[in-house]
C-alpha cells in the first residue's frame, strides 16, 4: 500500500508517539508499503521548530533528509502540478502546508495519514 504522511503523523511515527493510530503504524511498518514523505513536511516541521512552536519535533527536523536518502521513506518533491492544485483546492481550510499535502495526495492518488479533520473538506482519501 502507498501512503503519504501528514507532518504530525510523521513526527508521531518517528518518535513512537502513541497518538498515531495503530492502523497507520501497522501500514507504515508493513514491508510491502511504500511510505512517502513530502518536502512540505520538512518545510513545515523546520518552520515550526525554528519558531519555537513544535519543540518535540526538533529531534526529527535534522534527520528527515537522512531518512529519505537511506531509503526508509520515499521523498515526494513539490511539483508545479501540486502547487497549481493546492492553490485551487476547494475547501475552507487555508493552511498552505495542509493544502499542499492534500494536493499531493490527490495528484499522486495516495491516501494521507492524518488525524486532522480539516483534510475532510478537501475530499481526499485519509487513513487513521
Amino acid at each position: 500500500m502507498k501512503i503519504l504522511f501528514d507532518s504530525h503523523a510523521l513526527v508521531w511515527y518517528l518518535t513512537g508517539d502513541r497518538r498515531l493510530s495503530r492502523r497507520a503504524r501497522d501500514i507504515a511498518d508493513d514491508l510491502d508499503s511504500q511510505v512517502f514523505v513530502s518536502a512540505v513536511c520538512a518545510w513545515e516541521i523546520a518552520t515550526k521548530v525554528n519558531r519555537g512552536r513544535w519543540p518535540e519535533a526538533a529531534q526529527i527536523v535534522g534527520v528527515l533528509h537522512d531518512i529519505t536518502v537511506a531509503g526508509a521513506f520515499a521523498p515526494l518533491p513539490i511539483t508545479i502540478e501540486h502547487a497549481h492544485l493546492a492553490g485551487f483546492l476547494r475547501g475552507r481550510h487555508y493552511d498552505p502546508f495542509d493544502r499542499m499535502l492534500a494536493a499531493q495526495s490527490q495528484v499522486e492518488n495516495v491516501p494521507l495519514v492524518t488525524a486532522d479533520p480539516a483534510f475532510r473538506s478537501f475530499g481526499i482519501a485519509v487513513i487513521w
